[in-house]
């Protein structure tokens, strides 16, 4: 009895590392993303697109954002396009009922697309910064976080109206916090011991990469007319999140866990182009 005692007191004292070096699964979501977009041709190969969007959040029981996009693009050859673009995003907080803490995203895109058969091939790159507002703890986030989205997609061109397709995207974070420490099963602390404050944990800036969402779409384009074109697609994304969890003033690192979990969405988009 006495070593089971022992075995057992050895496995309950182990529970917080445990816990603290295990990945947590977020419950599964679902969500909608509704917008509209005009479109001018300005001169031969140069478009300027402006979009409105609408995203609700949490099983569509709350509205998760308002997004205004304009962008521009530019076919430098028959089948390669660069463009750049900003976003205006306002989140919506339930709780107060309000929207705060607008970001500002900025994107710089480039694509290439060819055409095999019936089948359109495209490849899409873009790099995009997204810059809070408001303030936040700065030790768990960046101010300006980076990204690159990496999009690949094949679209069946052989119907009239019907243009149906499937598309698979990874997304890098570029710039997450870099995190010196390891768990003791009472507190964080460094390599070399304890080097600052109360936890004794260090963050060594923000230059951590690594992919957080990978993301599957089937859909289908509807030609409405020579000028319109209905949009509509399910996503699927698998996000991996790290998170840093810090007191504000950078001295208590109280957790560093890897969320995860499966998203899915349902989108639909009107474009009108003239």
């Amino acid at each position: 009895m006495k070593k089971i005692a022992l075995i057992l007191a050895f496995v309950i004292s182990l529970c917080p590392v445990v816990v603290a070096q295990t990945d947590v699964s977020l419950d599964d979501e679902f969500g909608g993303r509704f917008s509209f977009v005009v479109e001018k041709k300005l001169m031969k190969g140069l478009r300027l697109a402006i979009e409105e969007e609408v995203r609700l959040t949490d099983n569509f029981s709350s509205l998760g954002r308002l997004q205004t996009t304009v962008s521009i693009s530019y076919k430098v050859h028959p089948n390669i396009k660069l463009g750049v673009g900003y976003a205006l995003i306002n989140p919506y907080d339930a709780d107060s009922g309000d929207f705060k803490n607008c970001r500002h995203r900025f994107m710089f895109d480039a694509s290439g697309v060819w055409r095999v058969g019936d089948w359109s091939l495209s490849l899409k790159e873009r790099l995009q910064a997204t810059v809070r507002t408001g303030s936040f703890n700065e030790y768990q986030a960046p101010r300006t976080s980076w990204m690159l989205k990496s999009r690949v997609k094949a679209q069946y061109k052989g119907w009239r109206k019907y243009e149906p397709y499937v598309a698979f995207e990874l997304r890098n974070t570029l710039n997450a916090p870099t995190i010196d420490a390891y768990y003791d099963g009472t507190r964080y602390l460094t390599e070399s011991g304890s080097r600052t404050g109360e936890a004794g944990w260090f963050l060594d800036g923000f230059n951590k990469r690594y992919v957080n969402r990978l993301r599957g779409i089937i859909g289908t384009e509807f030609r409405l007319g020579a000028n319109s074109t209905v949009d509509v697609c399910l996503m699927g994304d698998y996000v991996i999140d790290e998170v840093v969890d810090a007191n504000a003033e950078g001295t208590k690192l109280k957790s560093y866990t890897r969320e995860t979990g499966y998203l899915g969405w349902i989108v639909a988009g009107y474009k009108f182009s003239f």
